[in-house]
């Protein structure tokens, strides 16, 4: 990455989720910046620094996926921490036949929109309450706060993408709905603060990434169709 592409991510405007945690945190700052007394200004200090910690972490790059339909792209930035066969999430209705998983785990320094791997409906939405784990960590795909979608390409093939919490997350977002159609790189979520994304891929498609690689959501090939 250039300097130049450096600077740009950095200081990417904020997604509109961000609102109420800007509003929050210039409030504090303010009002602790004008009072006379130490305290306050050591918590005015505090939520300026909170501001500008939001501003970097719900950023919003513009990002440009390969002009193909036949890739699935990455989901979200970060480092892969797994690649590997699997059985898809039931609630997914996939089947039971294992297929690849490509797992990314997001710390609060990357950028956390979440995007779609490639164009499709979304024919599927499951919402799971849960434990906060270490998202990086391989049981959280069952145990951590989820949010699961699939994603039915125009061929009839699915892809899965699941949202996953993790240890100082508390909320995922979710922009789109059951019969939405979507393009790929068209952002789809967010979770807030540092969390896992999961790829399932279609039967018979094999990855072309493997673990330790960074991902750029909306970019990066994760899979040829």
């Amino acid at each position: 990455m250039s300097l130049i592409q450096s600077f740009k991510l950095v200081l990417s405007p904020p997604h509109r989720a961000a609102t109420p945690f800007l509003l929050a945190g210039s409030f504090v700052g303010l009002l602790g910046r004008a009072t006379p007394w130490r305290a306050t200004r050591l918590l005015g200090n505090a939520g300026i620094a909170f501001t500008a910690f939001c501003l970097y972490f719900f950023r919003d790059p513009k990002r440009t996926p390969p002009p193909r339909p036949d890739l699935v792209l990455a989901s979200a930035d970060g480092r892969v921490t797994s690649v590997a066969l699997v059985t898809p999430p039931p609630a997914l209705e996939m089947g039971h036949t294992p297929v690849w998983r490509v797992s990314t785990f997001l710390s609060v320094l990357n950028v956390h929109i979440n995007r779609m791997p490639a164009a499709g409906e979304v024919t599927k939405i499951a919402y799971h309450a849960g434990k906060f784990l270490n998202a990086s960590l391989d049981k959280a795909s069952e145990h951590n706060e989820r949010n699961e979608l699939r994603l039915t390409l125009p061929d009839g093939r699915n892809i899965g993408v699941v949202q996953i919490a993790g240890l100082i997350a508390r909320r995922i977002l979710c922009f789109v709905e059951e019969g939405d159609r979507m393009e790929a790189g068209e952002r789809f979520g967010l979770i807030r603060f540092g969390s896992r994304t999961d790829v399932y891929l279609p039967p018979g498609v094999e990855p072309l990434v493997v673990e330790g690689q960074t991902m750029v959501g909306g970019e990066t090939v994760l899979a040829t169709l």
